[in-house]
């Protein structure tokens, strides 16, 4: 059976710092510095997610401190200087809430957060409720996959169904995350698809390929089946 795709529940934190919406910006920075993190998700009622203050919402108020912004940055930046006037989360967080659901996978969130340009997302439920906060570092945790499972992985999920007629004669070594694929690897287009489907392998860095000797005469399975 194939490997099941790393979700966000696998690798979000759990225990989440969070505020009201009518928590004061004193009250915002001092959770902050207490609790060492740089957002914040801002919560309704019983818990639902209404949107994130993090200290980039936070900054305009000490940056027009001394000056007054100009007609420019008042036209230009429009949202940071109303911040620079707000006092409660309510005014100053960044709404609505980019969110994302326990079951996605650690890729979808990967992309979120990139298209989005965001550090962190806050996880909910279907009811828009907190259940944790996921971040690039904890994404990142599917790279510490040990090289003994990626190896496995790759053989049986990859090797075993895309070369069955030379499973026997191909070796699979991983080493930091990098893979090779060794043996008589038949096929460009055959070794095109190895590759892409290796590379999506949760944990694997890259993948190359040593290909050596005649490929044997086929016995098994059709090669190039994919599938169970």
């Amino acid at each position: 059976m194939a490997h099941t795709p790393c979700t966000v529940s696998d690798v979000m934190t759990r225990t989440v710092y969070a505020v009201g919406q009518e928590a004061g910006f004193k009250e915002i920075v001092e959770t902050m510095e207490r609790r060492k993190v740089s957002a914040l998700p801002v919560l309704a009622g019983e818990g639902r997610v209404i949107g994130v203050v993090s200290e980039a919402d936070l900054l305009p108020k000490e940056e027009f401190r001394e000056v007054d912004p100009s007609r420019l940055e008042q036209l230009d930046r429009l949202d940071d200087v109303r911040k620079a006037g707000a006092l409660t989360a309510r005014e100053l967080m960044s709404a609505p809430a980019l969110t994302v659901r326990a079951g996605d996978t650690v890729a979808q969130a990967a992309r979120t957060m990139a298209h989005k340009s965001v550090k962190r997302l806050p996880v909910v439920d279907g009811q828009g409720m907190l259940e944790g906060i996921v971040s690039r570092s904890d994404l990142l945790k599917v790279f510490l996959r040990s090289d003994a499972e990626l190896a496995a992985e790759i053989r049986t999920e990859i090797v075993g169904r895309l070369f069955p007629a030379a499973v026997d004669d191909i070796s699979v070594e991983v080493a930091d995350g990098m893979v090779t694929l060794r043996g008589p690897l038949r096929g460009r287009a055959l070794r095109a698809v190895a590759a892409r489907l290796v590379r999506a392998v949760e944990g694997v860095v890259d993948v190359t390929f040593h290909v050596t000797g005649p490929a044997p005469a086929r016995t098994g399975p059709a090669a190039g089946t994919f599938g169970s």
